[in-house]
């Protein structure tokens, strides 16, 4: 069996029926009994009918896109590369040749005209609906006080109500400027070339992305810098803007001194150590501050804990010949030494280089100890002329100072292990404490007499000796000077005398007069850190307590 009709139309009447229906659309009376169109002319009438429903469809489209652009604003209909050729293409198709496409790249189209071209259009465009009462309305904006400031000329009262209109526009504008983000332009670029990523991912095509913005582009990936934009106002002197929180540890405190307190780098997790040898962490919010975990150490009284720059684990050591390592990852405590050629009695004062390599401990007879923080094996010695009593790393751990008994500061090269520098202290006798910048361009150093001078590092070296700021505030020795991340705040402590914490402001040079205020009860400071961000500033006193301020001009932790 075949599955073809036996009865098939005839081929006349297929064509007869053809035709009806073309000339019923057309409006043609012509009788198809008098005479059949040939298979052209057919043709012909059914391209002239697909034309005009396609002139008719796009049309539509155009008065579609732009009731959307009157209703909804650009978003909906975002400029394109490309736009006059395609506009082109239709007037062409209109005509009746063949349509075509215009494939147009950045390279092939000047972007600076066509942006500007699409700039004018969106200026020019016109108003959905017009009020013609407004044009014959006349106000007059000189009898009216709050009105008088709209007046381009003095002598200027009566106006039309289009101009009343435009000039309260132009007013509101001038007291309310937009932002950059919201205008218009830019939010057209931004959907386009969204559009445009999404879609190069479809086509899995990887195309240099930014037309106009490339330059834009190659700065941020050349840079490791935050992408944010940070507050660039100043810290400003004379009163410092602070508020008590909860104690640091107040879900455990210490039953001895604190010597030492410091943040992680993530700026949440807060260390306290002290001579009842417990370590504890808590997590620092300024209201609950929880505790997380705590680790004793039977045989050795707490002198100084740090972590390690990037955050992996803990250095602890007190007034023995040995120091321990906690792992944060593995929580776990190793004993280290005693160091291998050298007898010790204590390690208890010791730096970790900022790049986390080296630590530098603090050994008898002016020297020190370098030490490597993978290994935890010495791997050199310095030599002084007196006895070492502080340490500070510089030049991202390329550099160390180091002073002492001679009252001279001493720059060493840690590449050759040789000191480079030698200057003294000016008015220092013994020299007990240092402290660097985190930039690294100033350096303070104190003595057992109270006193704290403040150099810029490359006049030192230079041969400049005198101090560009003299800190006479504290009247017994300084033991502790701690800079802020930003390097705007010094803080000078004295562990002999109650609430001997000063605060300075660096640009300035000079000391807070509200901190510590009247009411504040320090006890007898140890220890002071700062928080990443500036945001937090603890301080560890002989009362086994840890004190959290907030500092409100910094917005982070």
């Amino acid at each position: 069996m075949s599955l073809i009709s036996q009865n098939p139309v005839s081929r006349n009447s297929v064509k007869a029926k053809r035709v009806d229906e073309v000339l019923s659309v057309h409006g043609d009376n012509k009788d198809p009994e008098n005479g059949l169109e040939s298979d052209s002319e057919i043709s012909k009438l059914k391209r002239r009918k697909k034309q005009k429903e396609q002139q008719i469809e796009l049309e539509q489209e155009k008065e579609m896109k732009k009731l959307e652009n009157f209703l909804f604003g650009s978003i909906y209909s975002p400029v394109e590369f490309g736009k006059e050729a395609e506009e082109n293409a239709q007037d062409v198709a209109e005509d009746g040749s063949a349509l075509f496409f215009l494939d147009s790249t950045p390279n092939d189209v000047e972007l600076s005209e066509e942006s500007d071209n699409e700039e004018k259009i969106h200026r020019e465009r016109k108003a959905v609906w017009v009020d013609e009462e407004e044009e014959r309305t006349a106000i007059n904006i000189a009898k009216v006080n709050r009105l008088r400031k709209l007046r381009k000329e003095n002598g200027e009262s009566v106006i039309s109500g289009s101009e009343y209109v435009s000039r309260l526009r132009a007013q509101h504008a001038k007291l309310n400027p937009g932002t950059e983000w919201a205008k218009l332009d830019s939010g057209l670029r931004n959907d386009r070339s969204y559009d445009d990523e999404s879609s190069d991912e479809e086509k899995h095509v990887v195309a240099a992305s930014g037309y106009g913005n490339a330059e834009a582009f190659d700065d941020i990936l050349r840079t490791d810098e935050d992408l944010v934009v940070k507050s660039r106002v100043k810290l400003l002197p004379g009163l410092l803007e602070y508020s008590r929180l909860v104690d640091a540890n107040v879900e455990e405190l210490s039953s001895g001194p604190i010597n030492s307190v410091q943040f992680h780098k993530n700026a949440q997790l807060l260390l306290a150590a002290g001579l009842d040898r417990r370590i504890r962490f808590f997590q620092i919010d300024g209201k609950r501050n929880t505790k997380i975990q705590s680790v004793f150490l039977e045989d050795c009284p707490v002198r100084k804990a740090s972590f390690l720059p990037d955050g992996s684990q803990v250095i602890i050591s007190g007034r023995r010949k040995f120091f321990y390592c906690f792992d944060l990852v593995k929580a776990k405590v190793n004993k280290i030494g005693p160091l291998v050629g050298r007898e010790e009695k204590s390690l208890e004062v010791f730096e970790i280089s900022p790049d986390s390599s080296t630590i530098a401990f603090l050994g008898n007879e002016g020297y020190i100890l370098l030490v490597s923080s993978k290994t935890k094996e010495l791997i050199g010695t310095l030599k002084m002329n007196g006895t070492a009593r502080s340490l500070a790393f510089a030049d991202d751990g390329n550099q160390l100072l180091s002073s002492g008994s001679d009252g001279e500061v001493y720059h060493w090269d840690l590449r050759t292990r040789t000191c480079f520098h030698k200057a003294v202290d000016e008015g220092c006798i013994n020299g007990t404490t240092l402290c660097t910048s985190p930039n690294g361009r100033m350096f303070a150093a104190g003595s057992d007499s109270g006193i704290v001078n403040i150099y810029n590092r490359d006049d030192f070296l230079g041969g400049k000796r005198k101090p560009i700021k003299v800190v006479e505030n504290l009247t017994t020795k300084v033991d502790f000077m701690k800079f802020n991340s930003d390097a705007q705040i010094l803080a000078i402590c004295s562990t002999m005398k109650k609430n001997s914490l000063k605060l300075m402001h660096v640009p300035s040079f000079t000391v807070y007069s509200n901190w510590p205020s009247l009411n504040t009860n320090l006890q007898y400071p140890r220890c002071l850190d700062f928080s990443p961000g500036g945001g937090f500033m603890a301080v560890g006193n002989a009362a086994g307590k840890v004190l959290l301020y907030k500092l409100h001009h910094y917005n982070h932790a």
